[in-house]
Order: structure tokens, then C-alpha cells, then sequence
């Protein structure tokens, strides 16, 4: 596949340095992407970039993924509006190793082939770098007019840009170098606020080598309100199952917008163009049923975190939205449970209360007060309007131990919408 043709139709190319299509044409490419590792997990931000990688193997071209164990202990100014507060390389380390370990669910790392991925440190080549030696290898090829330049720093000269700072384009192009060098990597991608640091590594080469290097960048995924995803950015969604559940990660492409999700579902997606178009297709002659969110949310949530994830993000789903079975609930792991039920009131009771089982009636208005009286709990029982764990009750029926979810949890449903957890202490 023409690589360069791919990401146009898959609407992934912000800017692209000339002679770029006709080197990947030529012959097997090696190209990089750096990721910083200032967080212990990557986020949904980073996955256009890393699709990037994704297309470029599936292309025939191999891909290199720079953890920047150097770069992370400075700070790139890029986007951002303050000075980031600096790591210790032991922060850094651990970060490292949890974002390799997330790196390596998407690309093929087998020896074997010769387009296999590959993963690379700057810290390895930066922590014997002294200073006097950095300053007369790199600093003597690039003036500082070139440097400010650059519209990551210009945005940052009002309101303050450190040293450490405004050094950050020479290290990240000392990386391009030192690839280009050592493994023979001839293009650098990124999202589109990394043009700037990008193109000072390709004229790095040129005016110390003269070599040719290259430099494509994406578009950021951006949220709603315009803002870009980023480790320091509130309502972000992380990778890690512990920052951001596998549910919460699904119910997140399945509440993404029809205008979002016609874009999304080109970038994200590994199928073809004709699937794709199908598909969008099909979405637009039935908006309701969400065709291409649902598609997103099975594709992305199977990759990031595995299948049995993603089928317990669908049971999860149903149970919030009417449609579940006690039988479902009872699945649900105690993490998955309380991310659905996140925002629910809550009722605390003492577990010994229904160790001897209580009538429900005094449960839903005595024990718990989800019911304001005996009264309205009656009514809405005669009504068939109460359920228990998704099960529908009457007034005959009694509360015990063996009703609790997860040896802790009731879940109570008033009417079509409501519901409240109750919780044995």
C-alpha cells in the first residue's frame, strides 16, 4: 500500500515535507515517533500518532517508537502555556516501562520480519552527552533566529520560556540525528504541534550530514470544546485500566458524536476504505442505531484492553440502559460494577439489618429511604415499578444476604431511570 495514500483518505496528514511520498515509494522506510514519558500511561491523544506507526508497518515500512527518557526530564514546550514541573530519572523509568509494555499491544515486534517494530530510549544516548561536547556537535549548526522562530516558542516568549525549555527542539533533533545515523531512519512523525521540533531535527542532518530526512505530522484529537488531549488536560481518557476502566473507555467512543465518529472511524479503524465507507453508509441511514460508534467503541476497546473487556463493557452498557438481566449484574466484576453505577446515590446500611431478611417494604423506605414513605413504596410496588437487581418485586417479597452483589451491593431500580445502590458495611 502507498503509504501517504492511506493516511489521505484516512484525513491523517496535517503537513508532509516535500520529497516524502517519493522516498517511501523508493524503498522500505524506517521512520520514528517520540513519546515522552511524563505519565505512566499513554491516552487517547497519543493514538493518532501511534496509528500512525500502525499504517506505516502495515505499508511494508518499519517503525521505530522513541520512549524519551531524556527529552521527559526536560519538557517540550509544545501546546503548552507554563513550565512543566521536572521528573526524577527514577519517575521517569518506571513511566517507561509502563508505556512500553502499552506501545507493544499494537505493532509486530517479531525479529523475524524486516519491517519489525523496534523500541529505543534517548536517554541511552543523551546520559554520556557532556555538555561543552552537546553545545559544539549540535548547538554550532543551528542559530537561535531559527530557533525562535519556531511558533512552540514564540507562543511561550511573553510569558516566560526557560533555558531548559528552549533547548528541548536541539535535543529532540539530536534524536532524528543520532537515528538517521545509527539506524538509518529517514523520516520523523508526530502530531501537528511537533512540526516544529520535527523539521529542526531534518535540518540538523542537512547542515551536519547533508543528508536528506523527512517529516509528516497528523492532526490532534481534540475534545469537544476544541481543547487537545493531554496527560495534564482534565477529562482526559488514559489507556490504563486503572486511570480510565475499560467501561468508562467504551462508553467513551460509543458517546462520541456522528461528526466525530465519521473522522474517527477513518484514523482508528485497520479496515479498508470500502468497509469504512460501508459502514458510514449504513450509519447515516439509521443515525439511531450508532453504527460507527459502536464499531469504534469494539474495535478500540478489543485492541487497547482484550475481548473479554469489551464483552463485559457491553453487559455493563445494557444494565445501565434497561436492557440487562440479574444474570448479567451477577457477572460483573466489582470494578466494572461501580464504574457503571459511578454517580448513583448511594445507601449505606448495616449488614447485619438483612442478615435475618427484612420486608421490602421497610427496606425501601425504613432502612434505606429511597422511598419517602411506606406509603409511595407500596404504590410503586403495586405498579410493577421497583426492581431489584433487574429483577421485578412485589410487596410480598423479602431482603436478605443473599441479595447482596458482590457479597455488598444492592442495586435498586425505581420507575425506568432511577437507580440507587445500596450498600451492606
Amino acid at each position: 500500500m502507498n503509504f501517504v495514500e492511506e493516511l489521505r483518505w484516512r484525513g491523517m496528514i496535517h503537513d508532509i515535507m516535500p520529497g516524502t511520498e517519493e522516498q517511501l515509494q523508493k524503498e522500505m522506510t524506517t521512520a520514528y515517533i517520540g513519546f515522552d514519558p511524563t505519565s505512566d500511561s499513554l491516552h487517547i491523544g497519543n493514538l493518532v500518532s501511534l496509528m500512525l506507526l500502525v499504517h506505516f508497518q502495515r505499508c511494508g515500512h518499519q517503525p521505530i517508537l522513541l520512549v524519551g527518557g531524556a527529552t521527559g526530564m526536560i519538557g517540550d514546550p509544545s501546546g503548552k502555556s507554563e513550565e512543566r514541573n521536572l521528573l526524577s530519572e527514577e519517575a521517569i523509568r518506571h513511566n517507561q516501562a509502563a508505556i512500553q509494555k502499552q506501545l507493544m499491544k499494537f505493532l509486530d515486534f517479531d525479529p523475524g520480519k524486516p519491517n519489525c517494530a523496534k523500541v529505543v530510549n534517548n536517554y541511552d544516548w543523551m546520559k554520556t552527552f557532556g555538555f561543552l561536547e552537546f553545545l559544539r556537535e549540535v548547538g554550532k549548526h543551528l542559530t537561535v533566529n531559527y530557533m525562535v522562530a519556531k511558533e512552540s516558542v514564540k507562543n511561550r516568549m511573553e510569558a516566560g520560556l526557560s533555558f531548559t525549555e528552549f533547548s528541548y527542539q536541539l535535543i529532540q533533533g539530536y534524536d532524528f540525528l543520532w537515528l538517521y545515523q545509527n539506524k538509518n531512519c529517514k523520516l520523523q512523525m508526530g502530531g501537528a504541534d511537533q512540526w516544529g521540533n520535527i523539521t529542526t531535527g531534518s535540518e540538523l542532518i542537512r547542515r551536519k550530514n547533508g543528508g536528506e530526512a523527512y517529516a509528516l505530522t497528523c492532526p490532534l484529537l481534540t475534545k469537544a470544546d476544541g481543547g487537545k488531549f493531554g496527560k495534564t488536560e482534565e477529562g482526559n481518557v488514559w489507556l490504563d485500566p486503572e486511570r480510565t476502566s475499560p467501561y468508562k473507555f467504551y462508553q467513551f467512543w460509543l458517546n462520541t458524536s456522528d461528526e466525530d465518529a465519521r473522522k474517527q472511524i477513518r484514523i482508528f479503524s485497520l479496515q479498508d476504505k470500502n468497509a469504512i465507507d460501508h459502514l458510514i453508509i449504513e450509519h447515516d441511514q439509521a443515525p439511531h442505531l450508532r453504527t460507527l460508534q459502536k464499531a469504534l467503541a469494539r474495535e478500540l476497546t478489543c485492541r487497547v484492553h482484550c475481548e473479554n473487556d469489551f464483552l463485559l463493557a457491553v453487559d455493563a452498557s445494557e444494565i445501565l440502559f434497561g436492557k440487562g438481566t440479574t444474570e448479567t449484574l451477577k457477572k460483573l466484576p466489582q470494578d466494572v460494577f461501580l464504574s457503571v453505577f459511578e454517580g448513583v446515590p448511594q445507601y449505606k446500611i448495616a449488614r447485619s439489618e438483612i442478615e435475618n431478611s427484612v420486608d421490602i417494604v421497610e427496606f425501601l423506605a425504613d432502612k434505606t429511604g429511597i422511598f419517602s414513605s411506606r406509603g409511595e413504596a407500596r404504590r410503586m410496588l403495586k405498579e410493577n415499578g421497583v426492581s431489584i437487581n433487574k429483577e421485578r418485586v412485589k410487596e410480598d417479597r423479602h431482603i436478605g444476604v443473599d441479595h447482596l452483589l458482590n457479597n455488598r451491593y444492592i442495586l435498586v431500580q425505581k420507575g425506568k431511570k432511577n437507580n440507587y445502590l445500596v450498600i451492606a458495611e
